[in-house]
């Protein structure tokens, strides 16, 4: 049985009294802690302006984590762990006495001098902070010392330049962490494993055998309180220039050589790097953007996007975008890789589809003349599983062929306690594996693929609301697939 490694560090959190560390990062926390994962040897210091004390740190931890709690847990130990020093990023004051705070807890907690600092906050901040570490000699340390940081890396690929000067000037590449959450989730992590740990798949898996591919991550939220993050962003900054990139390349790269960071990253950026560009007249034949007006979820009315805030009155951002993109390599050329992604949409779901091509003559005949295509179904969430859609005779049919479907369900196996994606992530950083974090090289390249669009974007005036709430999409993303003789299949 492999041995749990458990990494010794202190996480120093920028950002402690936020919503990501309340949500995301202090129940990761005690998840590694009570899986063994994390022992006697770190310790966490929480860092913001708040006038806050150890003490209320240690009370807002507890109850981050009341949901994973088993009745009647002690949590004096773990808790213990986290201390609190008030902080202003901005204030070069602020980091002359960290230093000293560390190398005291290092010694407390035995840590050998490795450091995570973890930037949870507005990435504004992240070239400064980078800067302040090692001017004052935060990086200066016996251990390891790497540098968390969360997405948006970056408002266009100028921007993301120029931050990852800012960060470079300070870090190393190997020692900068960009998290995009969706690589820690379990089932995109599979991906991989499907594909080349199984022959029955991976000999299949080029454009000889694959008509297209599906990939969709629907939300039924609106903005809600993100109204003035998201009106700057949009659908296409927050969820294709990264989560949906990944994906398609993961879903594209050819077998790495060895699963290091190295080869599986230099495969995935060859992916990005065949990405066919698309010139200015061409956008609107590849990408359809759209805005939810008011509707019905889940029985629920609710409003559109421009009444959410009086701020987003006449908004042109977008909230659903739905994109057709080409890979010009060997294995893929010719094979649609469609995307799209939305809120206010029928279902929350990310689900990925591989629709392979039928065989040339089909013997059974199928109702309706109802065209059932063998399917590969990947839910990354909710109900992790993979499903392949088969056909097979009916009994007492004759010639008639019916759909059915072989499926896998995660969270239907007994022991099974899948990992929070955060938890995965976080874990990994203090390891040193960086596989399930983006390089820069990738960060770039998906800059400069959804950059084009926005700009083409920018210059023309959109009639919004295009879709209501509660549906999937504007009917532009289903003419999308129809011209191309397809559609999308059902979430």
């Amino acid at each position: 049985m492999e041995q749990t490694i458990q990494p010794r560090a202190v996480i120093v959190i920028f950002g402690a009294t936020g919503d990501l560390a309340k949500r995301k990062l202090f129940p990761s926390i005690y998840r590694l802690y009570r899986s063994g994962k994390l022992d006697e040897h770190f310790a966490v210091i929480g860092l913001a302006r708040r006038p806050w004390t150890d003490e209320v740190l240690r009370e807002n931890v507890e109850n981050s984590i009341q949901d994973a709690l088993s009745p009647d847990e002690d949590l004096s130990e773990f808790i213990s762990h986290f201390y609190y020093k008030s902080f202003d990023v901005t204030e070069k004051e602020s980091y002359q006495g960290l230093n000293e705070i560390i190398q005291n807890l290092e010694g407390q907690y035995q840590t050998e001098g490795n450091r995570l600092f973890y930037l949870a906050m507005a990435p504004d901040f992240f070239g400064a902070i980078a800067n302040q570490l090692n001017d004052y000699g935060l990086k200066n340390t016996s251990g390891w010392t790497r540098l968390v940081i969360e997405k948006p890396f970056g408002h266009d690929l100028p921007s993301a330049k120029k931050l990852n000067h800012e960060l470079q000037a300070a870090f190393r590449e190997d020692q900068i962490y960009r998290i995009d959450h969706y690589l820690g989730k379990e089932m995109v992590q599979n991906i991989e494993v499907i594909r080349f740990a199984n022959g029955i798949f991976e000999h299949l898996w080029n454009n000889r055998f694959i008509s297209n591919i599906q990939i969709t991550s629907s939300e039924t939220l609106g903005v809600e309180e993100r109204a003035r993050y998201y009106d700057t962003s949009g659908a296409t900054r927050d969820m294709v220039q990264n989560h949906m990139l990944q994906m398609v390349a993961l879903l594209a790269m050819e077998p790495p050589i060895s699963l290091t960071t190295e080869e599986v990253r230099s495969e995935k950026i060859k992916v990005l790097r065949a990405l066919r560009m698309m010139e200015t007249n061409e956008i609107d034949d590849y990408f359809i953007r759209g805005q939810y007006g008011a509707g019905t979820v889940k029985g629920n009315s609710v409003i559109g996007y421009q009444d959410e805030d009086e701020q987003l009155e006449n908004s042109r951002t977008e909230t659903f975008v739905a994109g057709k993109l080409l890979i010009d390599n060997y294995r893929w050329a010719g094979v649609p890789f469609y995307i799209r992604t939305g809120k206010r949409m029928t279902e929350k779901s990310t689900k990925i589809v591989i629709e392979f091509k039928d065989i040339p003559m089909n013997l059974y005949y199928q109702k309706d003349d109802q065209r059932n295509p063998n399917l590969l179904v990947i839910n990354i969430q909710p109900n992790e599983g993979i499903t392949l859609c088969l056909n097979a005779r009916k009994s007492g049919e004759g010639a008639l062929a019916e759909p059915i479907q072989l499926a896998y369900h995660q969270n239907a196996v007994s022991g099974i306690n899948t990992p929070e994606a955060y938890e995965k992530l976080i874990y990994d950083s203090m390891l040193g594996d960086a596989t399930n974090f983006t390089h820069w090289d990738e960060v770039a390249l998906s800059w400069q693929f959804v950059d084009k669009i926005l700009e083409n974007w920018s210059e023309n005036q959109p009639a919004f609301p295009n879709y209501r709430s509660g549906s999937m999409g504007p009917e532009a993303s289903d003419e999308l697939l129809k011209k191309d003789g397809f559609h999308w299949w059902p979430i």
